[in-house]
């Protein structure tokens, strides 16, 4: 019987120690706090999506406004005022470099902003109709001249002076003309005339002569010299 009990207490878990207590207390204080945070939050996201509906209410009922621009906000809440955008069917579009400075500009669909009017807050500028249709007659402009530029061909260009009158007194005037003349295929090119060699003899003929100098250039240097 004793040794049954003692092997139940054994196997039981010892009671937690006062450390480990308090760590679970702060463990439980720390996700108490999160889990209010993360209510508060979420109340928060539920507040400023009720508080853009109303803006996007008010402006589609607003027949003198085609389009409105808001204060700049963070990601998540320009995220969920694209959505409330969406489902309202408007167009919003989001503008601005740093994220801490984009904010968004709701259109109504009628009057949906066209490529250079969105270029415009792109660049972080102010859209004038006005100025916006003088530049683009300046580019129809343009692009017409350009047109009837090709269709005209190359331009010749003509030099001011002739350079041959300009060196004139170095080459001449006719220099280039009395220079020039017809190239002829020489028939003979390789072939040596008869006429222009120099020596026509035989080698048999050559040979005898050769002999006949060398022996009477030995027979000179024969002769006794006079005392």
């Amino acid at each position: 019987m004793a040794d049954l009990l003692g092997s139940i207490l054994s196997s039981m878990e010892k009671p937690p120690s006062l450390g480990d207590q308090e760590t679970r207390r702060k463990a439980r204080e720390q996700a108490a706090r999160l889990k209010k945070l993360q209510e508060q939050d979420k109340q928060q996201k539920v507040e400023f999506r009720k508080r853009m509906e109303k803006e996007v209410s008010d402006f589609i009922q607003d027949s003198g406004q085609i389009k409105k621009k808001f204060q700049p906000m963070n990601k998540i809440e320009r995220s969920i005022l694209h959505d409330v955008v969406e489902v309202a069917g408007l167009t919003s579009f989001s503008f601005g470099e740093d994220d801490d400075c984009r904010y968004v500009m709701i259109f109504k669909k009628e009057f949906a902003p066209s490529d250079e009017e969105l270029d415009s807050y792109r660049h972080g500028e102010e859209w004038d109709p006005q100025k916006a249709e003088e530049k683009r007659k300046l580019k129809e402009l343009v692009q017409q001249q350009e047109e009837e530029a090709a269709l005209q061909g190359p331009v010749e260009v003509s030099p001011a002076s002739d350079y041959k009158d300009k060196y004139s007194h170095l080459i001449g005037k006719g220099a280039a003309k009395d220079a020039a003349h017809m190239l002829q295929a020489n028939k003979t090119y390789g072939c040596v005339p008869v006429a222009n060699k120099r020596d026509t003899r035989s080698i048999e003929e050559a040979m005898n002569e050769i002999r006949a100098k060398k022996r009477l250039r030995q027979s000179g240097e024969e002769l006794p010299t006079s005392s």
